[in-house]
């Protein structure tokens, strides 16, 4: 995590911030709840985050046509610069790291952790 916070600082961004806005690059006009469910965190620390980007111009907010208790965030232009920015570091990080593994091994790997997603989705099931 160390790495990335390095790799996302020089746009600005925090971690939880670039997560967002990487959501946000896929999803325009998503809520903040369910940006939040995205970003696995919860809808009053995706308040907060929002506040933030929305004060730095980072994303915009305006109310949904139909559900106007629902307020449709998307990216502003110096978002998508500073999202642009933080990814292309954030990118170099990662092919480090994928550096280290051969294509098997890196394979291997994306299995290992298809399957405990698997089995983080049934033990979450079983619980809710």
């Amino acid at each position: 995590m160390a790495a990335k916070r390095l790799a996302v600082d020089p746009a600005g961004l925090t971690v939880p911030q670039y997560a967002a806005l990487y959501v946000l690059a896929d999803s325009p006009g998503i809520s903040g709840a369910a940006l939040a469910r995205s970003c696995q965190v919860t809808p009053q620390a995706m308040a907060v985050l929002l506040k933030h980007l929305t004060e730095r111009g980072l994303v915009e907010r305006a109310p949904h046509p139909w559900h106007r208790n629902v307020l449709e965030t998307r990216l502003t232009d110096r978002g998508r610069a500073a999202l642009e920015l933080a990814d292309e570091r954030a990118t170099e990080i990662e092919q480090c790291l994928a550096d280290e593994f051969t294509e098997a091994e890196q394979e291997q790997f994306r299995a290992f952790l298809q399957r405990a997603e698997r089995a983080l989705r049934r033990a979450a099931a079983d619980l809710g």
